[in-house]
Protein backbone atom coordinates (compact mmCIF):
# COMPACT_ATOMS: atom_id res chain seq x y z
CA UNK A 1 0.00 0.00 0.00
CA UNK A 2 2.73 2.12 0.97
CA UNK A 3 4.23 1.63 -2.49
CA UNK A 4 0.63 2.45 -4.56
CA UNK A 5 0.12 5.44 -2.18
CA UNK A 6 3.63 6.71 -3.61
CA UNK A 7 3.46 6.01 -6.95
CA UNK A 8 0.14 8.27 -6.77
CA UNK A 9 1.58 10.91 -4.15
CA UNK A 10 0.33 14.71 -6.00
CA UNK A 11 4.25 14.99 -6.78
CA UNK A 12 4.79 12.17 -9.18
CA UNK A 13 1.53 12.73 -10.64
CA UNK A 14 2.65 16.42 -11.01
CA UNK A 15 5.94 14.94 -12.31
CA UNK A 16 4.45 12.82 -15.02
CA UNK A 17 1.98 15.86 -16.14
CA UNK A 18 4.26 18.54 -16.41
CA UNK A 19 6.56 16.32 -18.71
CA UNK A 20 4.00 14.80 -20.98
CA UNK A 21 1.96 18.61 -21.30
CA UNK A 22 5.29 20.05 -22.25
CA UNK A 23 5.93 16.99 -24.48
CA UNK A 24 2.86 16.57 -26.33
CA UNK A 25 2.57 20.62 -26.83
CA UNK A 26 5.98 20.96 -28.39
CA UNK A 27 5.77 17.99 -30.55
CA UNK A 28 2.29 18.54 -31.74
CA UNK A 29 3.10 22.28 -32.72
CA UNK A 30 6.08 20.95 -34.46
CA UNK A 31 4.26 18.74 -36.23
CA UNK A 32 1.04 20.72 -37.07
CA UNK A 33 3.53 23.60 -38.64
CA UNK A 34 5.62 20.99 -40.81
CA UNK A 35 2.57 18.42 -42.10
CA UNK A 36 1.14 20.69 -44.16
CA UNK A 37 2.22 22.76 -47.82
CA UNK A 38 2.98 26.18 -47.01
CA UNK A 39 0.70 27.31 -49.09
CA UNK A 40 -2.16 25.66 -46.18
CA UNK A 41 -0.46 26.30 -42.96
CA UNK A 42 -2.76 28.29 -40.74
CA UNK A 43 -1.76 31.40 -39.09
CA UNK A 44 0.27 31.56 -35.60
CA UNK A 45 -1.75 34.59 -34.62
CA UNK A 46 -4.83 33.35 -35.35
CA UNK A 47 -3.95 30.13 -32.67
CA UNK A 48 -2.22 32.32 -30.68
CA UNK A 49 -5.21 35.08 -29.88
CA UNK A 50 -7.68 31.98 -29.75
CA UNK A 51 -5.57 30.31 -27.00
CA UNK A 52 -5.84 33.36 -25.24
CA UNK A 53 -9.55 33.55 -25.30
CA UNK A 54 -9.47 30.10 -23.68
CA UNK A 55 -7.24 31.14 -20.67
CA UNK A 56 -10.03 33.79 -20.22
CA UNK A 57 -13.00 31.69 -19.99
CA UNK A 58 -10.86 29.37 -17.92
CA UNK A 59 -10.00 31.90 -15.23
CA UNK A 60 -13.53 33.18 -15.64
CA UNK A 61 -14.31 30.32 -14.36
CA UNK A 62 -12.13 29.68 -11.85
CA UNK A 63 -13.00 33.30 -10.12
CA UNK A 64 -16.84 32.00 -10.24
CA UNK A 65 -15.54 29.10 -8.66
CA UNK A 66 -14.11 30.86 -5.84
CA UNK A 67 -16.89 32.84 -5.53
CA UNK A 68 -19.00 29.40 -5.17
CA UNK A 69 -20.70 30.57 -8.44
CA UNK A 70 -22.36 33.04 -6.94
CA UNK A 71 -22.87 35.35 -10.69
CA UNK A 72 -22.71 38.89 -8.78
CA UNK A 73 -20.07 38.22 -6.49
CA UNK A 74 -17.70 37.14 -9.16
CA UNK A 75 -18.50 40.31 -11.05
CA UNK A 76 -17.92 42.63 -7.98
CA UNK A 77 -14.75 40.72 -7.30
CA UNK A 78 -13.71 41.35 -11.23
CA UNK A 79 -14.57 45.03 -10.75
CA UNK A 80 -13.31 45.83 -7.50
CA UNK A 81 -9.49 43.98 -8.53
CA UNK A 82 -9.44 45.18 -12.17
CA UNK A 83 -11.53 48.13 -12.78
CA UNK A 84 -10.90 50.34 -10.06
CA UNK A 85 -7.45 49.44 -9.82
CA UNK A 86 -6.58 51.22 -13.58
CA UNK A 87 -3.40 51.49 -12.96
CA UNK A 88 -2.85 48.63 -11.28
CA UNK A 89 -4.50 46.54 -13.43
CA UNK A 90 -1.96 48.41 -16.14
CA UNK A 91 1.27 46.97 -14.85
CA UNK A 92 0.13 43.81 -16.38
CA UNK A 93 -0.23 45.25 -20.60
CA UNK A 94 3.66 44.91 -20.45
CA UNK A 95 4.03 41.01 -19.80
CA UNK A 96 1.43 41.01 -21.80
CA UNK A 97 2.79 42.11 -24.49
CA UNK A 98 5.78 40.22 -24.26
CA UNK A 99 4.03 36.54 -23.79
CA UNK A 100 1.94 37.65 -27.02
CA UNK A 101 5.37 38.36 -28.80
CA UNK A 102 6.75 34.63 -27.25
CA UNK A 103 4.24 32.58 -28.62
CA UNK A 104 4.31 33.86 -31.58
CA UNK A 105 8.13 33.40 -31.75
CA UNK A 106 7.25 29.60 -30.35
CA UNK A 107 5.75 28.98 -33.72
CA UNK A 108 8.13 30.42 -35.90
CA UNK A 109 10.67 28.67 -33.86
CA UNK A 110 9.14 25.45 -34.11
CA UNK A 111 8.36 25.77 -37.70
CA UNK A 112 11.76 25.96 -38.63
CA UNK A 113 13.47 23.55 -35.86
CA UNK A 114 13.61 20.34 -34.81
CA UNK A 115 11.47 19.61 -31.84
CA UNK A 116 14.83 18.13 -29.92
CA UNK A 117 16.77 21.30 -30.58
CA UNK A 118 14.14 23.97 -29.94
CA UNK A 119 13.44 22.19 -26.70
CA UNK A 120 17.14 22.02 -25.69
CA UNK A 121 17.89 25.43 -26.60
CA UNK A 122 14.89 26.90 -24.88
CA UNK A 123 16.55 26.21 -21.32
CA UNK A 124 18.55 29.20 -22.05
CA UNK A 125 15.36 30.88 -20.62
CA UNK A 126 16.85 29.14 -17.05
CA UNK A 127 19.97 31.54 -18.22
CA UNK A 128 17.81 34.92 -18.96
CA UNK A 129 15.27 34.25 -16.06
CA UNK A 130 18.38 34.34 -13.88
CA UNK A 131 20.27 36.96 -15.15
CA UNK A 132 16.96 39.55 -14.93
CA UNK A 133 16.26 38.28 -11.43
CA UNK A 134 19.54 39.75 -10.10
CA UNK A 135 19.09 42.71 -12.48
CA UNK A 136 15.36 43.70 -10.83
CA UNK A 137 14.52 41.61 -7.98
CA UNK A 138 18.46 42.12 -6.77
CA UNK A 139 18.35 38.08 -6.16
CA UNK A 140 21.81 36.63 -5.60
CA UNK A 141 22.90 33.30 -6.95
CA UNK A 142 25.45 30.88 -5.06
CA UNK A 143 28.70 29.78 -7.04
CA UNK A 144 27.00 26.58 -7.96
CA UNK A 145 24.05 28.07 -10.02
CA UNK A 146 26.67 30.42 -11.67
CA UNK A 147 28.85 27.05 -12.94
CA UNK A 148 25.25 25.62 -13.80
CA UNK A 149 24.25 28.82 -15.98
CA UNK A 150 27.50 28.29 -17.66
CA UNK A 151 27.35 24.46 -18.18
CA UNK A 152 24.12 25.45 -19.63
CA UNK A 153 25.21 27.48 -21.95
CA UNK A 154 28.05 25.38 -23.42
CA UNK A 155 25.64 22.45 -23.98
CA UNK A 156 23.23 24.38 -25.68
CA UNK A 157 26.37 25.75 -28.10
CA UNK A 158 26.96 21.95 -28.50
CA UNK A 159 23.19 21.25 -29.61
CA UNK A 160 23.76 24.02 -32.29
CA UNK A 161 26.98 23.08 -33.52
CA UNK A 162 25.25 19.72 -34.19
CA UNK A 163 22.23 21.64 -35.82
CA UNK A 164 24.48 23.29 -37.94
CA UNK A 165 26.11 19.76 -38.84
CA UNK A 166 22.94 18.22 -39.88
CA UNK A 167 22.72 16.43 -43.79
CA UNK A 168 20.62 18.79 -46.32
CA UNK A 169 18.31 16.20 -46.33
CA UNK A 170 16.98 16.69 -42.95
CA UNK A 171 16.68 20.78 -43.79
CA UNK A 172 14.57 20.26 -46.87
CA UNK A 173 12.50 17.90 -44.99
CA UNK A 174 10.56 20.99 -44.15
CA UNK A 175 12.46 21.91 -41.15
CA UNK A 176 12.85 25.48 -42.84
CA UNK A 177 16.04 27.50 -41.83
CA UNK A 178 17.57 26.71 -38.91
CA UNK A 179 19.10 30.24 -38.47
CA UNK A 180 15.53 31.90 -38.56
CA UNK A 181 14.31 29.32 -35.97
CA UNK A 182 17.68 29.72 -33.82
CA UNK A 183 17.46 33.85 -33.87
CA UNK A 184 13.40 33.18 -32.81
CA UNK A 185 13.98 30.67 -29.84
CA UNK A 186 16.59 33.33 -28.59
CA UNK A 187 14.04 36.08 -28.88
CA UNK A 188 11.88 33.84 -27.22
CA UNK A 189 14.14 32.96 -23.92
CA UNK A 190 14.70 36.80 -23.76
CA UNK A 191 11.00 37.71 -23.69
CA UNK A 192 10.41 34.52 -21.35
CA UNK A 193 12.82 35.78 -18.85
CA UNK A 194 11.86 39.42 -18.60
CA UNK A 195 7.88 38.95 -18.80
CA UNK A 196 8.26 35.99 -16.20
CA UNK A 197 10.39 38.04 -13.55
CA UNK A 198 8.08 41.25 -14.68
CA UNK A 199 5.44 39.25 -13.33
CA UNK A 200 6.38 37.46 -10.42
CA UNK A 201 7.27 41.47 -9.18
CA UNK A 202 3.67 42.31 -10.05
CA UNK A 203 2.06 39.08 -8.00
CA UNK A 204 4.64 39.40 -5.29
CA UNK A 205 4.06 43.26 -4.76
CA UNK A 206 -0.06 42.85 -4.34
CA UNK A 207 -2.32 40.60 -2.54
CA UNK A 208 -4.66 40.22 -6.00
CA UNK A 209 -5.01 36.34 -6.78
CA UNK A 210 -3.58 34.89 -9.31
CA UNK A 211 -6.68 34.11 -11.02
CA UNK A 212 -7.44 37.91 -11.06
CA UNK A 213 -3.90 38.51 -12.17
CA UNK A 214 -4.12 35.94 -15.15
CA UNK A 215 -7.25 37.14 -16.17
CA UNK A 216 -5.74 40.73 -16.39
CA UNK A 217 -2.85 38.64 -18.58
CA UNK A 218 -5.46 37.65 -20.67
CA UNK A 219 -6.75 40.63 -21.38
CA UNK A 220 -4.11 42.35 -22.82
CA UNK A 221 -2.79 39.33 -24.10
CA UNK A 222 -6.18 39.13 -26.37
CA UNK A 223 -5.79 43.24 -27.03
CA UNK A 224 -2.32 42.51 -28.31
CA UNK A 225 -2.64 39.30 -30.11
CA UNK A 226 -5.80 41.53 -31.89
CA UNK A 227 -3.47 44.27 -33.17
CA UNK A 228 -0.82 41.88 -34.34
CA UNK A 229 -3.29 40.36 -36.57
CA UNK A 230 -4.96 43.39 -37.75
CA UNK A 231 -1.42 45.39 -38.92
CA UNK A 232 0.45 41.41 -40.09
CA UNK A 233 -2.11 38.96 -41.30
CA UNK A 234 -5.40 41.03 -41.51
CA UNK A 235 -4.90 40.88 -45.36
CA UNK A 236 -4.66 36.98 -45.63
CA UNK A 237 -7.90 36.55 -43.03
CA UNK A 238 -9.97 38.84 -45.22
CA UNK A 239 -8.66 36.40 -48.50
CA UNK A 240 -9.00 32.88 -46.68
CA UNK A 241 -10.62 33.30 -43.59
CA UNK A 242 -9.80 33.58 -39.91
CA UNK A 243 -9.75 29.56 -39.66
CA UNK A 244 -7.18 29.04 -43.10
CA UNK A 245 -5.39 26.13 -42.60
CA UNK A 246 -7.10 25.09 -39.38
CA UNK A 247 -7.31 21.44 -38.63
CA UNK A 248 -7.90 18.84 -35.62
CA UNK A 249 -4.14 19.41 -34.42
CA UNK A 250 -4.25 22.82 -34.49
CA UNK A 251 -7.53 22.70 -32.32
CA UNK A 252 -5.11 20.43 -29.91
CA UNK A 253 -1.96 23.29 -30.00
CA UNK A 254 -4.97 25.56 -29.26
CA UNK A 255 -5.86 23.93 -25.84
CA UNK A 256 -2.81 22.57 -24.79
CA UNK A 257 -1.33 26.53 -25.40
CA UNK A 258 -4.16 27.23 -23.12
CA UNK A 259 -4.21 24.69 -20.24
CA UNK A 260 -0.24 24.70 -20.35
CA UNK A 261 -0.24 27.69 -17.76
CA UNK A 262 -2.37 26.02 -15.37
CA UNK A 263 -0.99 22.80 -15.55
CA UNK A 264 2.65 24.74 -14.56
CA UNK A 265 0.34 26.36 -11.87
CA UNK A 266 -0.89 23.21 -10.64
CA UNK A 267 2.70 21.37 -10.70
CA UNK A 268 4.28 24.33 -8.36
CA UNK A 269 1.92 24.10 -5.79
CA UNK A 270 2.70 20.22 -5.51
CA UNK A 271 6.45 19.69 -6.84
CA UNK A 272 9.84 21.50 -6.12
CA UNK A 273 12.27 22.50 -8.22
CA UNK A 274 13.99 19.65 -8.12
CA UNK A 275 11.08 17.54 -9.71
CA UNK A 276 10.58 20.40 -12.25
CA UNK A 277 14.23 19.89 -13.39
CA UNK A 278 13.88 16.18 -14.30
CA UNK A 279 10.56 16.86 -15.92
CA UNK A 280 12.65 19.09 -18.34
CA UNK A 281 15.33 16.46 -18.41
CA UNK A 282 13.01 13.65 -19.54
CA UNK A 283 10.81 15.83 -21.85
CA UNK A 284 13.97 16.48 -23.35
CA UNK A 285 15.02 13.06 -23.71
CA UNK A 286 11.44 12.13 -25.08
CA UNK A 287 11.61 14.47 -27.97
CA UNK A 288 14.75 13.80 -29.08
CA UNK A 289 13.63 10.11 -29.48
CA UNK A 290 9.87 10.85 -30.89
CA UNK A 291 11.41 13.45 -33.47
CA UNK A 292 14.16 10.92 -34.50
CA UNK A 293 11.66 7.77 -34.75
CA UNK A 294 8.39 9.14 -35.24
CA UNK A 295 8.75 12.73 -36.93
CA UNK A 296 12.11 11.50 -38.87
CA UNK A 297 13.41 15.25 -38.82
CA UNK A 298 16.32 14.96 -36.75
CA UNK A 299 19.38 13.04 -36.63
CA UNK A 300 21.27 13.15 -33.44
CA UNK A 301 25.12 13.12 -33.29
CA UNK A 302 27.56 13.05 -30.59
CA UNK A 303 27.93 16.53 -30.51
CA UNK A 304 24.38 16.64 -29.63
CA UNK A 305 24.30 13.97 -27.02
CA UNK A 306 26.83 15.21 -24.66
CA UNK A 307 25.11 19.21 -25.25
CA UNK A 308 21.99 17.26 -24.37
CA UNK A 309 23.73 16.09 -21.22
CA UNK A 310 24.88 19.16 -20.24
CA UNK A 311 21.78 20.42 -20.75
CA UNK A 312 19.74 17.77 -18.05
CA UNK A 313 22.83 18.29 -15.48
CA UNK A 314 23.28 21.76 -15.33
CA UNK A 315 19.05 22.31 -15.11
CA UNK A 316 19.32 19.71 -12.23
CA UNK A 317 22.36 21.49 -10.70
CA UNK A 318 20.55 24.82 -10.90
CA UNK A 319 17.33 23.44 -9.08
CA UNK A 320 19.26 22.26 -6.05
Amino acid sequence: MATNSTLFSPRVISLVVLTLQTTIFVLILRYSRTSQAGATRYLSSTAVLLAEIVKIIINMFMIHYNNNFNFSKSISNIRREILSKPLDTLKVSVPALLYTVQNNLLFLALSNLDAATYQVTYQLKILATAIFSVILMGKKLNPLKWFALVQLTCGIALVQLATNGQSSKSTSNAQGSPTIGLIAVLCACLTSGFSGVYFEMILKGSAVSLWMRNLQLGGFSILCSSLGILFNDWHIIRAKGFFYGYNYLTWIVVILQAVGGLIVANVVKYADNILKGFAAAVSILLMGYISWIWLQDFTPTTNFFVGTGFVITSTYLYSL
